[in-house]
């Protein structure tokens, strides 16, 4: 049965991206895009998962474990940036990092 897991992907995804489009926080906008890729990521494992063609292939399994490495850069990456961020000024909210000028 595919459907409860592209189910499960598409929610994943779903919280994700509202998660980031309402929240202020760095961190948590920073987590939910990692929610997102996790989404994607069950949906690539549950479609590999089934044969095309009568023949079952990696295809998803190879997408997903590339996806897991792109997360993991991208996650050093930003939580790099979040702390330069931080101490440049002390606040993770994003609203005040809207004017990207020296104040």
């Amino acid at each position: 049965m595919l459907v409860p897991y592209l189910i499960v992907g598409a929610i994943l995804f779903t919280l994700g991206v509202i998660g980031f489009m309402t929240r202020k926080n760095l961190i948590i906008i920073f987590l939910c895009t990692e929610l997102m890729f996790q989404g994607i990521v069950v949906t690539l494992v549950a479609l590999g998962r089934y044969p095309v063609a009568g023949m079952p292939t990696l295809d998803g399994q190879v997408f997903a474990l590339f996806l897991l490495a792109v997360a993991a850069s991208e996650a050093a990456l930003a939580l790099a940036l979040v702390i330069l961020l931080y101490r440049h000024k002390p606040t993770l909210d994003a609203n005040a990092w809207k004017l990207l000028k020296e104040e």
